[in-house]
């Protein structure tokens, strides 16, 4: 178990890890890729006997958070060892990305080579991490943020003996929804969202059309509006800054940025006829997805299970987005409604108007439509579930429907749910610890 480097900062001592393990744990003895992850313990505490807690970040193909100041690590460093896993195809782990993905050869290949990148690989990633680090026979604890959450539920389902005790935040799936049914709860979801930003911020409804419009007119003149990298920015792509609806500041965000839209030239009451580089450069930055391409790639494969349905997933969000017109942004410049913002959801356009996921296009497509997913819950085992399960489902969570959380929770052994809306789905991150606080209160029987 080679360590690559041991640091102090802030508090702590950092320790680095790798760990080859296999591409796929059904041939063990086949391609082997390697995992990163950076072990923390509180300065003074590295000698201690301490359990360990392992973190599975969000995403899909989110890398594990570096430390930086005040965060839940806080509370779980007065009672862990804590490993930051990043997860397969991310962060220091071998990466998947248009960089990487084409030198495993034509797309199918490079289908057949991330059907290997789900819940169900990385459970079995952290079980090999696991044994290395702690021996065959301890078992550690796990906390899940969002689809870490999904993967803390494929981890009860396929090993909970590795399992003490886990907490999920904002990441309680629905056991046998089809993604189609996750899009038809989550859409009225960020209609609500958009709802209740303009209720907020009464005239974005005025600026939201004017950007919009601005961008349509330049689409239809064949000059669309460039962002830095030099790809478009379609009314549709504008649209997908709702996903940061769904956080603690991200309304507020959200407002900011229109504050700066425009060039004005200095002059009062000059036309607004050009978008500003300021504006262009932030929605850019909250558009790509050059840091994180597995989340669109993979992002609705994370939900196919051939229980559930043996056929692809299909684009769902694209499937079932006529259901909502409130989201039709021709529809709303032609009238007089508030052009809508769309949330967690991935369209084909990424994969034509992002440069990062131009070369994934076919790659994509063929996961769109790959059938037979294997299974990444089992209701029988979760029913008779003992490991002790404590979590946080944020009752207006955008990204993982609350409904759904909770019927999976009756479903589930030994679980315990805290129901609040005082955070939003990044409340872990925002919260400075309390949210964590609160779950590892709920553990020891306080609350």
């Amino acid at each position: 178990m080679p360590e690559t480097a041991v640091l102090r900062h802030a508090g702590t001592v950092l320790t680095d890890h790798t760990f080859p393990v296999p591409l796929d744990h059904s041939a063990p003895d086949g391609e082997q890729i390697e995992l990163y992850a950076r072990e923390v313990v509180a300065a003074g505490r590295e000698g201690d006997e301490l359990p360990w807690l392992v973190y599975l970040q969000g995403g899909p193909g989110g890398r594990s958070p570096r430390p930086l100041g005040p965060s839940w690590l806080e509370p779980a460093l007065r009672h862990y060892r804590v490993l930051l896993l990043d997860q397969r195809g991310t962060g220091r782990s071998t990466p998947a990305s248009r960089q990487t993905l084409p030198l495993r050869g034509t797309a199918a290949q490079q289908a057949d080579y991330l059907a290997h990148f789900r819940a169900d690989s990385i459970v079995r990633d952290a079980e090999l991490v696991r044994k290395r680090l702690l021996g065959e026979d301890t078992p550690w604890s796990v906390l899940g943020q969002s689809f870490g959450g999904m993967c803390t539920f494929t981890y009860l389902s396929y090993a909970p003996e590795g399992l003490r005790e886990a907490f999920v935040t904002g990441g309680i799936p629905g056991l046998r929804v089809p993604a189609e049914d996750v899009y038809r709860r989550t859409y009225p979801t960020v209609a609500r969202k958009n709802a209740a930003h303009y209720a907020r911020y009464p005239g974005d409804v005025a600026a939201v059309r004017a950007v919009a419009g601005h961008l349509r007119a330049a689409e239809e003149a064949g000059e669309p509006v460039r962002l830095p990298d030099g790809s478009p920015l379609t009314v549709a792509r504008f649209q997908s800054l709702g996903l940061m609806l769904g956080g603690g500041s991200g309304s507020d965000t959200l407002h900011y940025l229109l504050e700066d839209a425009w060039v004005t030239g200095g002059v009062p009451g000059s036309p607004r006829a050009e978008l500003s580089d300021t504006f262009l450069a932030a929605v850019h930055t909250a558009v790509s997805l050059a840091p994180n391409p597995l989340f669109a790639v993979l992002h609705e494969a994370s939900y196919g299970q051939r229980s559930v349905s043996r056929a692809g997933t299909g684009w769902a969000a694209q499937r079932v987005r006529p259901e909502f017109p409130e989201f039709d942004a021709a529809a709303a410049l032609d009238g007089d409604r508030p052009v809508y913002f769309t949330g967690e959801m991935i369209y084909p356009w990424h994969f034509e108007a992002d440069p990062a996921l131009r070369p994934l296009a076919e790659t994509a497509r063929l996961l769109a439509e790959r059938e037979d997913w294997p299974d990444l819950y089992d209701p029988a085992r979760l029913a008779a579930n003992t490991v002790p399960v404590q979590a946080a489902v944020y009752h207006d969570d955008m990204y993982v429907d609350r409904e759904n959380s909770l019927a999976t929770a009756a479903a589930v052994g030994n679980v315990r749910t805290w129901i609040t809306n005082e955070w939003e789905h990044d409340g872990l991150r925002l919260s400075e610890g309390r949210v964590l606080e609160r779950l590892l209160a709920m553990g020891r029987g306080e609350v």
